[in-house]
C-alpha cells in the first residue's frame, strides 16, 4: 500500500520560515495530485496548496505570496516552503496524494505540527 511520510514541522516565531517535505512510498509510482492541507481543532481540513503531475498549482488565498509548493515526480516527493509565517498558520499540516484523475482514493500522511508563536 501507499505511505506518505512528512517532516519539517516545528515551532517558529512570527515572520519565520519552515520547509515541509513529504515522501511517498509503496506500489504507486505516479500521483496525479500531491499537496498540502491543514487542520486546527474544531475546523475542517482545508487546502493549502496542491500541484498536479504536470506542474499546475492551486494555492489557498490566505497563503499566496508566502507559501510555495514544489514536487519531485521521480522521487515522489512534495515540498512546501513557508515564509513570513503568521500565528494563524498554526495547524497540523497533512500531506495528501491522489494516484490519478479517475481515482476515488486520496492518501494522507500522519500530519506534522506547525506552531507559529512568539
Amino acid at each position: 500500500q501507499v505511505q506518505l511520510v512528512e517532516s519539517g514541522g516545528g515551532l517558529v516565531q512570527p515572520g519565520g520560515s519552515l520547509r515541509l517535505s513529504c515522501a511517498a512510498s509503496g506500489s504507486i509510482s505516479r500521483f496525479d495530485v500531491m499537496g498540502w492541507y491543514r487542520q486546527t481543532p474544531g475546523k475542517m481540513r482545508e487546502l493549502v496548496a496542491i500541484m498536479s503531475y504536470g506542474g499546475n498549482t492551486n494555492t489557498a488565498q490566505s497563503v499566496k505570496g508566502r507559501f510555495t509548493i514544489s514536487r519531485d515526480n521521480a522521487e515522489r516527493t512534495v515540498y512546501l516552503q513557508m515564509n513570513s509565517l503568521k500565528p494563524e498558520d498554526t495547524a497540523v499540516y497533512y500531506c495528501g496524494a491522489r494516484p490519478d484523475t479517475s481515482s476515488y482514493v486520496f492518501y494522507w500522511g500522519q500530519g506534522t505540527q506547525v506552531t507559529v508563536s512568539s
